[in-house]
């Protein structure tokens, strides 16, 4: 794995979710142990045209009134089956609502034919990464302190429309993406970057945040302003291999994704087991890795 450089940004910690709706009180047992435990984030995928899922909103709205100080997002929005302007609105309403508690992570889409039968767009990689450009300059106008916006693309339009509410904190705007356009977007215009580790394995990483760091730089932007968001699958005590080990495995691992591979936030989506896994987590790896990385950036 090459080394990156460490953006010194503080690390959190965060918990994954299945927003299955057969297991809504497993769900609020996890939001309960991020919020007690003094992890910073949960987050929950959003597959509308998935059948057994509640629908990610509605999931957050009723997990940030159930909770006190954790914060939410999704993990990350569905832009083709959800209008940017109106994603804007609720995204700043839950932020109003919970007093500062909601990020927005959002996707340029997948699963292209379950998304049309829903009655989304199909759209081409190219046209994804243009929509979701331009879904971000949406977003930010319907937050912004105009009285008015107009916005005139090619995948959406506002024609005066009036702004409102704002968040009420300075919500990111984070992008889950790993093809190199869309990587070039996180850095010219995104506030952090969401990749998984099944897919943004950590050999692949330093390729990946040179091209978001390069496009930052170029955009006159410094790169460790950019929150790294990583989803990490695996098991505690697990079978072996990366991040399914031991406790001492899962610390020495996330420690250096930390301090040498470039990564400051973990979002943990056990492979098994949820509510045993994720109070590990909390208990055992999350408060350990917090001193590790501490310790070896003061040295």
């Amino acid at each position: 794995m090459g080394a990156v450089p460490d953006y010194g940004r503080p690390v959190q910690f965060g918990l994954f979710p299945t927003p299955e709706a057969e297991a809504l009180e497993e769900i609020l047992t996890l939001a309960r142990i991020a919020d007690d435990a003094g992890l910073e984030l949960i987050g929950i995928q959003d597959h509308p045209y998935q059948r057994r899922f509640l629908d990610t909103w509605m999931l957050m709205a009723t997990v940030l009134a159930k909770t006190q100080r954790v914060r939410v997002f999704p993990d990350v929005a569905n832009l083709p089956l959800r209008p940017p302007a109106v994603m804007a609105k609720a995204a700043a309403s839950l932020d109003v609502l919970s007093g500062g508690r909601f990020e927005l992570g959002l996707g340029a889409g997948g699963f292209w034919t379950a998304i049309a039968a829903m009655g989304g767009p199909t759209r081409t990689p190219g046209d994804a990464v243009d929509a979701l450009a331009e879904a971000i300059e949406v977003i930010r106008l319907m937050w912004s302190d105009e009285r008015s916006v107009r916005f005139d693309g090619q995948h959406y339009r506002l024609a005066g429309v009036k702004p409102g509410p704002r968040p009420v904190h300075d919500m990111g705007i984070w992008l889950g993406v790993g093809r190199k356009r869309t990587l070039g977007l996180v850095g010219r215009a995104a506030d952090g970057w969401v990749p998984s580790s099944g897919w943004a394995t950590p050999d692949k990483l330093a390729d990946m945040h040179a091209r978001i760091d390069e496009a930052a730089v170029t955009a006159g932007r410094d790169p460790a302003q950019i929150r790294r968001v990583y989803n990490v699958w695996g098991l505690i005590d697990g079978p072996g291999g990366f991040l399914n080990g031991s406790a001492g495995q899962w610390v020495d691992e996330l420690t250096e994704l930390a301090v040498y591979r470039g990564m400051d936030t973990f979002v943990f989506g056990p492979s098994a087991d949820p509510v045993p896994q994720s109070q590990r987590f909390a208990n055992e790896i999350a408060p350990v890795v917090r001193q590790q990385v501490a310790q070896q950036r003061g040295g």
